[in-house]
């Protein structure tokens, strides 16, 4: 089964953050990148810029609306995705605890719907 893991942070941490501490970070992701290349379960994913490059669309009354941002003014923002592959919640859950994002903020695991008749 498919899962993403949306990962959640405040971006201002890498925003604020030296130089040292963001290779130190590369460098965590880095390794976390290749064991799940090693464990055969990385389908892809990606790094999203930061928030003020964002907009938020949505249609009300046949009018497209265009907002500068995200949708939601939170604490932590989405900052990127990891699409795996799983034979359960319970192991998506241990790759997700293994995502060095997981040590400050939060990697949200949901289960892809699976079309049918593809």
């Amino acid at each position: 089964m498919r899962y993403l893991l949306l990962i959640h942070q405040d971006e201002n941490i890498y925003r604020n953050d030296s130089q040292s501490n963001v290779t130190a970070m590369s460098s965590d992701y880095a390794a976390f990148n290749e064991a799940m290349k090693k464990a055969g379960v990385l389908l892809g994913g990606e790094r999203l810029q930061f928030t003020d490059t964002a907009a938020s669309v949505r249609v009300i009354d046949g009018k497209t609306e265009v907002l500068d941002g995200p949708y939601a003014d939170t604490k932590e923002q989405f900052g990127g995705f990891y699409m795996i592959e799983a034979p359960d919640l319970d192991q998506a859950v241990a790759w997700a605890a293994r995502c060095p994002a997981a040590q400050n903020g939060t990697v949200e695991v949901r289960p892809i719907w699976e079309l049918t008749g593809n």
